[in-house]
């Protein structure tokens, strides 16, 4: 796992090496084992590599024998081999043992299509030099990171904003699109970034620059197979063994690997399938002294289970103390508040080891959230007349209380019931927004509302639900998931709270021959009577404690709306009703004040809205504020 960037000059001017090496120290959290540079007059290439794979000799940029292509890589490739033996029948030869370098024989053998062969998590850009070419691509889930930024003299591309950001030519501007699209969503999606005009690549695409042109293509898709149905008994062995396999290629490396345990099924199911390929398993869990949010119960049952070498943190309020280091990595507002538990277990594994398994990806892959639920039961409410559904839904709105906690079950049932008198996709929309329309325009100042197209969320959303095929609200729901809310909020949790304590984070659910035979089954399986994961349950039935297959989804939240009412109630309403904030002129004070007051008095549970709007004030004291 590394961190790499770049500039590739449009006009021929020589490479500025001091920026090479400026932007490179901006990601020396993610490869503190050494720094490489290639200079070439109109390219440079920056690296910062974590040794992982062949220790000795992998340095980077590699090369070919004939040093006319150079690769700089951020990732691992799991199936590397296999392929280095396929191309070492084909006569390459290679200058070491790292996985990273069948990256370079692959392109040299099949140009762009060497893409299809790899089987990993990787962000890398290839410099083409007889061609004046530089190759850029992201894996097919968008575990690993790339931004850029061009204008008509130079490209620029980094591993995170902050390395991109270190060009004192990139101007910081606040996109006010991207700002209605972070108060719904909690993370600014794909392609877009807070800042106009630099930009992310997207999973399962590449980047040509050539000839002071970019061309941008996507390489891969998980589509649904149509294939004949198969019994369940048949589909629960493709998934043991699917999974088996994945884990066996996630456990390849030269440093001791652990695995984050929460105690779910799906981190549950790592532990399980470990146990089979090794007999060292150290296994890492973070809880809370609140005991709605503390799984470590269950993470002991596996952990013992398993006889794993099990360590456990308690995460204090105090914990928000590190939000200032984590805003510079995300490099944009991002409120996912679970963010906070990800840093801590990452900063306790990388202690003991350099490499951890997690469980992301199982949600998406067999319909783990509730709101797939909710998707459904929303299509049979949809049978009802107009007239009966709106009086049921009062009915229930009028006899439930508001309820303090985002968590309790009247919360949930009445955000569900407010959401039915809308069209089936604003009707998720609003089931998973911070905000909606009317609020922000409570929120918002009216010279913002003037700049941004308040529709744009529902019209992104709109846009991909139409580019799926299923006749299964549900289903459709969760392949829009994967699309959207896997790669722009969980993996890039994930990578950013992981890569912070220079640790590398692996998710075998997330191997993309694992989801591809994942797709082929049938979405009754996979949520199946309103029961979620039904699928992989059955699988690993013999595998887990009936305890966790049982067990109610929990998720890796924290008890933010508690802080805000107690610890960290003081610490909010400074911030946000702080002068600096308020003459920012994005929001509006009496709103603002609105929602402080009614979290504090237990009226509303406000607490996911407090922590998005500290997270943008936070961001751009750091970011805007230069």
């Amino acid at each position: 796992m590394c961190g790499i960037c770049g500039v590739l000059n449009y006009k021929g001017q020589k490479t500025d090496e001091s920026l090479i090496k400026a932007m490179s120290d901006k990601l020396a959290h993610r490869g503190p084992d050494s720094f490489g540079k290639y200079i070439d007059q109109k390219i440079g290439l920056g690296h910062r590599r974590l040794s992982i794979i062949d220790l000795k000799s992998g340095q980077q940029p590699i090369s070919n024998e004939t040093k006319t292509i150079w690769l700089i890589v951020n990732g691992e490739i799991y199936n590397y081999l296999e392929l280095r033996d396929l191309l070492e029948k084909k006569g390459h030869v290679f200058l070491s043992n790292t996985d990273s370098e069948v990256i370079v024989h692959l392109y040299e053998e099949y140009q762009e299509a060497a893409l299809d062969y790899l089987r990993g998590m990787f962000a890398f850009a290839l410099w083409d030099k007889p061609n004046n070419k530089l190759f850029i691509a992201r894996d097919h889930t968008g575990q690993k990171p790339l931004v850029y930024w061009q204008d008509d003299q130079r490209f620029v591309f980094a591993s995170e904003l902050q390395a991109l950001l270190a060009a004192p030519f990139i101007n910081r501007q606040v996109d006010p699109d991207s700002l209605n699209l972070y108060l719904s969503f909690f993370y600014v999606p794909a392609p877009r970034t807070m800042f106009k005009n630099i930009k992310k690549l997207l999973p399962a695409h590449y980047l040509i620059v050539q000839d002071n042109k970019l061309e941008i293509k996507k390489y891969w898709s998980l589509n649904p197979c149509i294939s004949p149905r198969k019994t369940l008994k048949q589909y629960a062995q493709g998934v043991r063994e699917q999974l088996d396999q994945s884990v066996k290629l996630h456990l390849a490396s030269d440093v001791p690997v652990g695995v984050f345990l929460s105690g779910g099924i799906d981190s549950s199911a790592i532990v399980s399938q470990m146990r089979k390929h090794t007999a060292d398993i150290k296994t890492f869990s973070v809880g809370f002294e609140n005991k709605d949010y503390n799984e470590l119960e269950y993470a002991k049952i596996i952990a013992d289970k398993f006889s794993t070498e099990h360590h456990q943190l308690i995460v204090q309020p105090k914990a928000i103390e590190i939000m200032p280091k984590l805003i510079k990595h995300y490099g944009e507002p991002y409120a996912d508040y679970s963010c906070i538990p990800t840093y801590y277990i990452s900063q306790f594994a990388a202690r003991h080891v350099k490499v951890a398994l997690c469980g992301d990806g199982g949600d998406e892959s067999f319909s783990g959230y509730y709101r797939y639920t909710a998707a459904k039961a929303g299509q049979w409410f949809d049978l009802m007349p107009r007239v009966i559904r709106g009086l049921l839904s009062q009915a229930v709105l009028n006899l439930l209380p508001q309820g303090k906690d985002i968590r309790s079950n009247a919360w949930q049932i009445k955000r569900f019931f407010q959401g039915l008198e809308y069209p089936a996709v604003q009707r998720n929309l609003n089931w998973i927004s911070c905000f909606n329309p009317e609020q922000k325009k409570q929120l918002l100042n009216k010279n913002i509302l003037e700049k941004l197209n308040l529709n744009n969320d529902l019209e992104y959303l709109e846009k991909l639900y139409a580019g799926k095929k299923s006749a299964d609200f549900s289903d459709i729901t969760r392949q829009v998931d994967i699309d959207t809310y896997l790669p722009n909020d969980l993996l890039v949790k994930m990578d950013i709270a992981s890569m912070a304590n220079s640790l590398e984070t692996r998710a075998p659910f997330l191997d993309h021959k694992f989801m591809e035979y994942a797709a082929q089954i049938p979405s009754d399986l996979r949520l199946h009577n309103l029961q979620n994961k039904f699928i992989l349950k059955k699988a690993l039935a013999d595998s887990l404690p009936e305890k966790i297959i049982k067990r109610k989804k929990q998720g890796f939240a924290i008890p933010l709306g508690q802080w805000f009412r107690e610890e960290l109630k003081d610490y909010a309403r400074d911030i946000l009703m702080d002068k600096t904030s308020i003459n920012r002129g994005y929001f509006q004070a009496d709103y603002l004040k609105q929602i402080l007051a009614e979290h504090a008095a237990g009226l509303m549970d406000n607490g996911y809205k407090i922590w998005t709007l500290l997270m943008f004030e936070l961001w751009a004291r750091e970011f805007i504020d230069v």
